[in-house]
């Protein structure tokens, strides 16, 4: 390869053969569970308008001030490539009057860009699958989001992997649980990461989530959100479990589990491998393969009404690495031209096996001595082979409704 040719940017992937076949299979199960699920299917904009994730998802995370990829257009307008599917969603719901249809069922998937380092399974452009449901309010909408995402789980052939659940209450209790853990973690706070000690204040239900072995050693003895909650959101929590052990959803509590950003209220969760899985041997330490929570106040913060919602993403090629390589697809039947004179007949034939819903290939280059020879090693279930006007044989599976449609 010559050193002028381009080669592609860092962070960025070209997917190709198995790995290729791995994700196409990801998104056909997620597109076939949505629609058992009565999930829309909505596409959006790979760009919006800057403030629309700055509002939404806060100036002073680290999304919005390290990893966007933010410009300026011929207009002078700020523009960002999408980071994450709510924020463009929720701008959608509000500008394009989607609360007509409320409650809605969304579901879309594709690519998202973030700038960041580059690690096992994480990208700089990367892609997601995401489901949301705007405009319900009831813990019922949080228990079919949750058998949703489990069942896309199960049928991806995905095991060892675990529900992690936890509640954030409602804005009440959330305030008061933000309070007393300012409160716990000040009395510690010279001997909190660097990192932590900047949340204290700001965000300390973040130091909860804190990778860092200096924070974790005091997160165990931090005040629990059970203490704070009021009885509605109390109330809440249990209509969610006790609908996910109705529909048969494994759960844990795990009350360690945040979200960061104010709007976030209620339920907050995780899929995560367990510990000595084959799922957490392919991941290694980057373990959620999905995760989401109920964002009440997310609307508010682009200047709407408010609004109830949940939803999740997942990463497509992390669930991929889960997945494990699947082979290409085995053809159907193989129209094999052994007589150049006979191509025209082939063409036809195969034009009628695709009709018929085989998946078919022809071979038509080569020695015509060998493409028969060529085409038995290539595995597919059945063999037409063109020789004559007067001989074209069908090997195989299927023969007679092959031979039928050929006639």
């Amino acid at each position: 390869m010559s050193s002028k040719t381009p080669q592609a940017i860092r962070g960025t992937q070209d997917i190709f053969g198995a790995e290729a076949e791995s994700f196409a299979f990801v998104v056909e199960t997620f597109e076939r569970v949505r629609k058992l699920y009565r999930f829309r299917r909505v596409e959006m904009p790979v760009f919006e308008k800057t403030e629309v994730f700055s509002r939404a998802i806060g100036e002073t995370t680290d999304v919005v001030s390290k990893e966007m990829y933010s410009f300026e257009d011929r207009g002078g307008d700020s523009l960002t490539l999408r980071p994450e599917f709510t924020a463009g969603i929720a701008r959608a719901y509000l500008s394009n009057g989607w609360q007509q249809h409320a409650p809605v069922k969304l579901a879309t998937h594709g690519p998202l860009f973030r700038y960041e380092r580059p690690q096992k399974g994480r990208y700089r452009q990367f892609h997601q699958l995401d489901a949301e449901i705007i405009g319900a309010a009831e813990p019922q909408a949080d228990v079919e989001l949750l058998a949703m995402a489990d069942q896309l789980i199960r049928e991806l052939g995905i095991e060892g992997v675990t529900l992690h659940l936890n509640t954030l209450g409602d804005a009440d209790s959330r305030e008061a649980w933000r309070a007393a853990l300012i409160d716990y973690f000040r009395a510690v706070k010279d001997e909190l990461s660097e990192e932590s000690q900047e949340r204290l204040e700001k965000n300390p239900l973040r130091i909860l989530d804190s990778k860092d072995r200096r924070d974790k050693r005091f997160v165990a003895d931090a005040p629990k959100i059970d203490k704070f909650l009021s009885d509605e959101a109390r109330a809440f929590f249990a209509a969610v479990t006790s609908g996910l052990d109705a529909a048969g959803v494994k759960w844990a509590r795990a009350e360690s589990l945040v979200r960061g950003l104010d709007y976030y209220r209620h339920t907050a969760f995780e899929f995560i491998p367990d510990e000595g899985s084959e799922a957490a041997s392919r991941l290694g330490s980057q373990s959620t393969i999905l995760g989401g929570g109920r964002y009440d106040g997310l609307m508010e913060s682009l200047g709407g009404p408010a609004t109830p919602a949940v939803g999740w993403a997942a990463g497509i090629e992390r669930l991929a690495m889960l997945v494990g390589e699947r082979g290409e697809q085995v053809a159907d039947v193989i129209v094999v031209v052994e007589n150049d004179g006979m191509t025209g007949d082939a063409t036809t034939a195969i034009g009628k096996l695709r009709d018929a819903g085989f998946t078919a290939e022809m071979l038509a280059t080569g020695s015509p001595r060998k493409r028969f020879d060529k085409a038995s090693k290539m595995g597919a279930k059945s063999l037409v082979s063109f020789v004559s006007a007067d001989s074209v044989r069908v090997r195989g599976e299927r023969q007679s409704e092959i031979e039928a449609l050929l006639a």
